[in-house]
């Protein structure tokens, strides 16, 4: 009972969580087939087509293990830790960055802890985050209560972050903006 109907649209009504541009950029990169063979995204699904959507990694299943990471803690109590995070340490798991980062440090350090209930959990009580390539402190909620409240006070911006950034060469200005796009390569996500 169906008519027509292109495969970009037919797709976007079945795949939670994506996005027309997403499912017209997979036909372009060659990863949406229909009856075995590449179909750009103008392309009419009829009846007893077979659509393929096909993925070019297989899928990271995430495992937080716990990982001997030296920590700089400069503060602990019942509730919550603050961390030095130095430049260079990714914060959380993800792409390209599984293991070696400031949650598997965390994992490791709450190891014996019992009121660390969800070691799984890809935050493990990180209520913020900073870049890679950035120094500074991190909280580190230590229980439900803990989090709830500080990320509460992120979330409603009551909390201060004070930046400091080293800047060289020669500058011909002395104040201005930059403002520019940041993202990964559509193709290549690593």
């Amino acid at each position: 009972g169906q008519g027509p109907i292109r495969v970009d649209k037919f797709l976007v009504d079945r795949i939670v969580g994506t996005s027309r541009n997403r499912v017209q950029r997979a036909a372009d990169d060659g990863y949406i087939h229909v009856n075995g063979k590449p179909e750009k995204s103008s392309y009419k699904v009829k009846p007893c087509d077979v659509v393929t959507v096909m993925m070019d990694r297989p899928r990271h299943v995430l495992e937080i293990l716990p990982e001997d990471i030296p920590l700089d803690i400069v503060y602990e109590d019942d509730d919550l830790l603050v961390v030095n995070k130095p430049a260079g340490l990714v914060v959380h798991p993800g792409c390209g960055n599984y293991h070696g980062t400031l949650v598997n440090a965390l994992a490791y350090h709450f190891k014996d802890d019992p009121k660390m209930k969800d070691m799984d959990d890809p935050r493990l009580g990180l209520v913020h985050r900073i870049d890679k390539e950035t120094s500074g402190l991190l909280v580190v909620a230590k229980n439900e209560d803990a989090r709830t409240n500080l990320s509460l006070q992120f979330f409603k911006k009551t909390t201060r972050r004070q930046y400091v950034a080293l800047v060289w060469g020669h500058i011909e200005e002395n104040e201005g903006r930059i403002e520019g796009n940041i993202g990964r390569h559509p193709k290549d996500r690593l």
